[in-house]
């Protein structure tokens, strides 16, 4: 769970590179913001605050400035305070030993939900309800609740569908234009086959990855509403939405030809591979499926610019669905009483703090009433902007939400279990019986 959880906390870092390849298409970001707001904040001079999140680097150097508006706008002193990378172990510390931060952030919506259910988060008041019932949708404000009452304001947020290509290979081989649809994306990998490329790089060495294969898909072809229920596993991996959705992945997985190696191929690549071959020179493959972090590896790892060299489009409509949008989020919790806490997650909530970062670049935010025009390339822009349609059918990385020994382990539950089905994707029912009893399992120990 920590890799995940790391992943979907870069993703600051990943468009932090991705807006330095990108940047002659925004012109430069500002500096800083204009010290003025539309809200109604408190005096909180004299008071001091602390705010605690995983975030370091460039990523933590940006979020400074959201910081340092929000003390000139208020007259508070907020000093930022790092967990490292396991969040949930620093802050219980700090709770239990009567020194918790004011605010912090939580990448995982367990945690927000352990942390609720133990009585350590504070409930949001009145004005920080009305700015996300204004600014956010209902599903964001959905996933920082708990038990009825709001907790979470989600600050940042990762967009984990998105299909990455390298422009070269589709168009030598005649592709001219995304494919939109599940149907016309194993066309056009069928295209860039018999150009002599192979299309597909897949992660299957690392099976968190083949999670999000599966949740995009699942969650396009069943709706939200079944993802959200064998999210809770409310139903059972042997549902046949469950056998639809492997159906679809083995139309891809199931042809050897159309994957990068081939299927022992995928299944000894791992996540930074997949993304390096694709854009390597000569590349071996055509296209890559994960989030917007994969511009990071990009543009680290290999000497393809993104924008020009490398480029992505939504992960495809599977059947009657819409494209889906799976990703991740940081939100914002108080854990001490009184008005700075209340004054911060109020100001985080606006689009006056999302601008702030915005503008600086490496950074997508879940507050729809941010102006677009505030990101400062194009590429960036059009993630955001798919993150913000999806609206309430945006749903939060399913294994992420389950027990770390079903949807977060390597070697063994849902991530050996798909590893599998990708060595055997006819075997649709099999490979639903093996999630069925591992997701039992780790459900029922979870309590």
């Amino acid at each position: 769970m920590k890799f995940r959880a790391a992943v979907a906390t870069t993703t600051v870092a990943a468009l932090a590179a991705l807006c330095t390849a990108c940047g002659s298409s925004g012109g430069a970001a500002p500096t800083a913001a204009a010290p003025s707001s539309s809200l109604n904040l408190p005096d909180l001079h004299g008071q001091n605050l602390q705010v605690a999140a995983v975030w370091t680097g460039p990523e933590q150097q940006n979020f400074l400035k959201v910081l340092e508006q929000f003390d000139k706008l208020t007259g508070a002193h907020t000093t930022f305070v790092p967990t490292g990378d396991n969040v949930s172990t620093f802050l219980g510390t700090k709770i239990q030993g009567g020194a918790a931060p004011d605010v912090a952030f939580l990448p995982q919506v367990g945690v927000l939900a352990q942390f609720a259910k133990a009585g350590w988060l504070k409930p949001v008041g009145p004005a920080v309800d009305a700015a996300l019932t204004s600014n956010y949708s209902a599903g964001w404000k959905s996933l920082g609740s708990y038990g009825g009452k709001q907790y979470g304001v989600y600050f940042k947020a990762a967009n984990k569908s998105t299909v990455w290509y390298n422009t070269k290979v589709l168009g030598q081989a005649g592709v001219t234009a995304p494919p939109a649809t599940w149907a016309d994306f194993v066309k056009a990998a069928q295209t860039v086959s018999d150009s002599g490329v192979s299309p597909v790089s897949v992660g299957g060495g690392d099976g968190w990855t083949l999670t999000d294969w599966f949740e995009n898909v699942y969650l396009s072809q069943a709706g939200p509403e079944l993802y959200d229920k064998l999210t809770k596993h409310q139903i059972p991996w042997t549902d046949p939405s469950v056998a639809n959705a492997l159906t679809t992945l083995g139309q891809l997985f199931g042809r050897p030809e159309l994957l990068a190696g081939g299927t022992n191929g995928a299944l000894q690549t791992d996540y930074p591979t997949s993304v390096d071959q694709t854009f390597a020179d000569p590349a071996k493959a055509g296209l890559v499926y994960e989030g917007d972090f994969v511009a990071t590896n990009i543009t680290t790892e290999t000497k393809a610019k993104v924008g020009t060299d490398a480029k992505f489009f939504p992960f495809p409509a599977v059947g009657s669905g819409r494209s889906p949008v799976v990703g991740g989020g940081d939100a914002a919790v108080a854990l001490k009483d009184g008005p700075g806490a209340q004054a911060l997650l109020q100001y985080l909530a606006s689009p006056d703090a999302a601008r702030v970062e915005a503008r600086l670049g490496g950074f997508i935010s879940p507050n729809k009433a941010l102006d677009p025009a505030a990101y400062p390339n194009d590429t960036t822009r059009g993630i955001a902007e798919a993150l913000i349609k999806s609206g309430d059918s945006f749903r939060f990385d399913m294994s992420d939400q389950a027990p770390a020994a079903f949807g977060g382990t390597k070697g063994q539950g849902e991530w050996k279990d798909l590893q599998d089905f990708l060595a055997h994707p006819s075997d649709v029912a099999g490979a639903q019986q093996k999630l069925e009893a591992d997701a039992t399992k780790a459900y029922g120990n979870a309590g």
